[in-house]
């Protein structure tokens, strides 16, 4: 058996044992270190997918960790080895596969949503699933390479270019990274957030902020630019308002990548995409490419994962975690520590 975070019902999560699983053919057993709670998992507690969620679930994919066992056929791969995992299965055969797009393929698999997730113990993955990473690399740090893959994703989607006045709007953990990687990419970057707490760490990080609150965004953002707009902008809040800054702060010809997932249809002003012949583009996931570049500016340094990691806590205090992230706050990014052997290790 081996200990896991199971999501129950709408804000109902327990950590009860579950069976272990055999790496069977083209399979490997992890033991995961770090998980990280991200806003699906969020999504997840508040029973927002609940159409989706076969319950009981294990939840978590943001995560790093070991090889413990590899299963029959499976080569490169050894015990002890350093991974996180791209979770991802595509059935290579729709129509968004046969295209290329097998990151959305239209009957995807994600791990820890459709099916068992990383808040356990022991974990038995696809071999195909695992990304290496340097051995320097603490476990910890490493278990943002999966949201810095949806940030390396999304500003890739956007099309972020060298010199460009790029607006984030939304300092929550991807935006930041968002931020972080465009700013990488050679980008000018300007992040609106409501959070005095985030926006402290955002600009511990290098980043400048504004606040949507007492500052006219749109008005900044013609200042900083001369006049003509941004030329891109991330819409990473999930609220309406978020949605018109975004679409507001754009120049002639900008590009709005929408990030965050939106519970309700949103208005948005198409005059504006008209008059400008603004382009929106949307970003889910990401690929193999984008996850093995996460990992290098983890590694790097490019992304300062420790100043965004806000709390360790014991597998066994997950529940408590998820509450914790709910209620906003002076929270940034909180993990949960598998290797906790303290209530029941993994036999």
């Amino acid at each position: 058996m081996t200990l896991a975070v199971r999501y129950l019902a709408a804000r109902a999560l327990d950590t009860s044992p579950v069976d272990t699983v055999e790496p069977g053919p083209g399979q490997v057993e992890l033991a995961p270190a770090f998980v990280g709670i991200c806003g699906t998992d969020l999504h997840i507690f508040h029973g927002d997918m609940d159409t989706r969620v076969r319950t009981p679930a294990v939840l978590g994919h943001e995560m790093s960790g070991r090889v413990v066992r590899v299963g029959p056929g499976v080569e490169g791969w050894a015990p002890g080895d350093a991974v996180t995992v791209m979770p991802l299965r595509w059935d290579d055969t729709c129509p968004a596969c046969n295209a290329g797009h097998q990151h959305i393929c239209q009957h995807l698999d994600f791990i820890g949503i459709d099916s068992p997730g990383a808040m356990q113990q022991r974990w038995t993955v696809p071999a195909s699933t695992l990304v290496r990473l340097p051995e320097f690399l603490p476990l910890d740090r490493a278990a943002l390479v999966e949201p810095t893959a949806v940030a390396v994703h999304d500003v890739g989607r956007a099309a972020v270019a060298e010199g460009e006045k790029v607006v984030v709007v939304g300092g929550g953990p991807v935006g930041i990274l968002i931020a972080l990687v465009a700013r990488a990419a050679g980008a000018e970057v300007r992040v609106v957030e409501l959070s005095a707490h985030r926006r402290l760490l955002a600009e511990e990080s290098g980043l400048a902020t504004w606040d949507p609150a007492d500052t006219d965004v749109p008005a900044l953002v013609r200042d900083w630019t001369g006049d003509a707009g941004a030329d891109v902008a991330f819409e990473v809040s999930g609220a309406a308002a978020g949605v018109d800054t975004a679409v507001e702060v754009l120049g002639v010809r900008g590009r709005l990548c929408l990030v965050a997932i939106h519970p309700r249809p949103r208005e948005i002003n198409l005059h504006r995409f008209f008059w400008r012949e603004l382009t929106l583009v949307g970003a889910r996931l990401y690929d193999r490419t984008d996850f093995e570049k996460a990992v290098t500016l983890v590694a790097d340094g490019t992304i300062p994962a420790d100043r965004l990691i806000s709390k360790v806590v014991p597998l066994t205090e997950a529940p408590s975690a998820f509450e914790a992230l709910e209620g906003g706050g002076d929270v940034m990014k909180i993990l949960i520590d598998c290797t906790d052997d303290t209530q029941g290790a993994a036999v």
